[in-house]
């Protein structure tokens, strides 16, 4: 069973950075399209960036032109690279396939206040 871990969340200022990190086992990077979600309070878990084996990307509008990521099919690592963080990046980010197939990790806070 595939077990996923996603590190690198934290509290930081409006315009800071943070570099998000998942982990996971078994066949998890096997998949074409692997993503990085993101639940605020209150509001429904929403996919923010995905990436193709081959290494296509999509972000939400939202987040164009801030965040960037990446996999390593080699090393089994997708990364999420957030640049310019708003308050409104706030939120518990996960990775998981596109679609999600996989039993959701716990996440990583990432909280944007000053």
């Amino acid at each position: 069973q595939v077990q996923i871990v996603e590190s690198g969340g934290g509290l930081v200022q409006p315009g800071g950075s943070l570099r998000l990190s998942c982990a996971a086992s078994g066949s998890f990077f096997s998949i074409n399209i692997m993503g990085w979600y993101r639940q605020a309070p209150g509001k429904q878990r929403e996919l923010v960036a995905s990436i193709s084996r081959g290494g296509a990307t999509m972000y939400v509008e939202s987040v164009k032109g801030r965040f960037s990521i990446s996999r390593d099919n080699a090393k089994n690592t997708l990364d999420l690279q957030m640049n310019n963080l708003k308050p409104e990046d706030t939120a518990v980010y996960y990775c998981n396939s596109w679609p999600a197939t996989f039993s959701w990790g716990q996440g990583t806070q990432v909280t944007v206040s000053s």
